[in-house]
């Protein structure tokens, strides 16, 4: 029963910061830069998907920022997004991501690094390489995690 409680107290807290952090800006010139932000950072988000050096997650948390201040459809479309979505409101509400979400960064990152180290020819992109991706694995490994009991890991 406590954990019914806690469970509805959350999706209540939930609901409330998310309709906070919509806060669509009064000026139309300010909303259509926005909005023209928050699309540009989702292609590149979407780019990084698939390109090793290019970062995902903040592309798509820049996005949600920037549709949360141009666009209510925009935002709640990107909320509602199966895979971006959850990731999403877990930074907005927790300043953390879900601990699965980090292992797949690992996994995504050592592949797609370690496929460039091999591929490319000169030692010193190799080293370049090498160096973004420790600098990138600490960034993450620094992210807290929250697991479902609300509670927090650094790792």
């Amino acid at each position: 029963m406590n954990k019914e409680i806690d469970l509805t107290q959350d999706k209540k807290k939930q609901n409330t910061q998310e309709n906070s952090l919509l806060r669509i800006h009064d000026s139309r010139l300010m909303r259509g830069l926005y909005l023209g932000g928050g699309i540009i950072a989702l292609i590149l988000g979407a780019l990084g998907a698939i390109l090793p050096i290019l970062p995902t997650t903040p592309f798509i948390l820049l996005a949600a920022a920037c549709f949360a201040r141009s666009s209510e459809s925009f935002h709640n479309k990107l909320l509602a997004n199966r895979i971006a979505g959850p990731v999403i409101r877990e930074w907005c509400l927790y300043k953390s991501i879900p601990y699965r979400v980090k292992r797949w960064a690992y996994l995504l990152m050592a592949l797609s690094f370690g496929t460039s180290i091999l591929l490319v020819p000169a030692v010193w992109h190799k080293v370049m390489l090498g160096v973004i991706a420790a600098i990138l694995a600490i960034f993450i490994w620094r992210i807290p995690v929250r697991d479902s009991c609300t509670r927090y890991k650094t790792s």
